[in-house]
């Protein structure tokens, strides 16, 4: 996937977008860390992100089955490990997320199985409203949609390209849906988390190996 031509400015106020990326990432986790943060939060009965309502921690309680599923079940077909081990560059997937989001919960992860075959690939984690600055930078059609995967070269901080999103099939999808219907429907919804179930993850390892080519 091409690296969106809808980046802002490179500049935000007196901040270039490596020092946005740069403070991001002395903000980040690792994945351990941010499901450790989740189950916290579904124990306090609480959510990542500015909005607290009670279907805000709903939706964290729900995520959190979600990826102690996927964290269990989720597997990498043998064809797409050899393609991943081989890759020998060092990169950085900083990944920007909120723990009420239904994407993420399947997709992240996905990245984690993904990202734990090779040493080179250092993924990181930030909560979108704790980050906007970068969030605003990797924008999907001028709205802040997440999960959102930017990979770095580890050294320079160059972006060398994005994720996100969804998968692309997923992305099509929605796309479809919305031009027939206008707007995406609670059955919808319920269908695109019927096809993450049964996909299984296969659609975003392939979505990330491209990546890595």
């Amino acid at each position: 996937m091409a690296i969106e031509s809808y980046f802002c400015s490179m500049e935000t106020d007196t901040l270039t977008l490596k020092d946005i990326i740069s403070e991001s990432l002395n903000n980040s986790m690792t994945y351990s860390e941010y499901r450790n943060l989740v189950i916290k939060l579904v124990e306090e009965k609480s959510t990542t992100g500015n909005d607290k309502s009670e279907a805000f921690v709903e939706y964290t309680q729900l995520n959190d089955r979600r990826m102690r599923r996927w964290d269990k079940t989720g597997k990498v077909a043998e064809d797409m490990k050899t393609k991943i081990k081989n890759f020998d560059k060092k990169v950085t997937w900083l990944v920007i997320s909120e723990s009420w989001c239904g994407d993420a919960a399947h997709i992240m992860p996905i990245i984690n199985k993904v990202a734990e075959l090779n040493d080179n690939i250092d993924y990181k984690i930030v909560l979108r409203d704790e980050n906007e600055a970068l969030m605003n930078q990797f924008l999907t059609n001028g709205g802040q949609s997440i999960p959102k995967l930017i990979m770095l070269d580890s050294e320079t901080l160059e972006v060398l390209n994005t994720f996100g999103p969804r998968p692309v099939v997923a992305t099509n999808m929605v796309l479809a849906y919305k031009e027939e219907h206008g707007m995406l429907t609670p059955e919808f919804k319920e269908d695109l988390q019927r096809w993450y179930n049964k996909d299984k993850g296969q659609s975003i390892v392939e979505d990330l190996v491209s990546l890595l080519n």
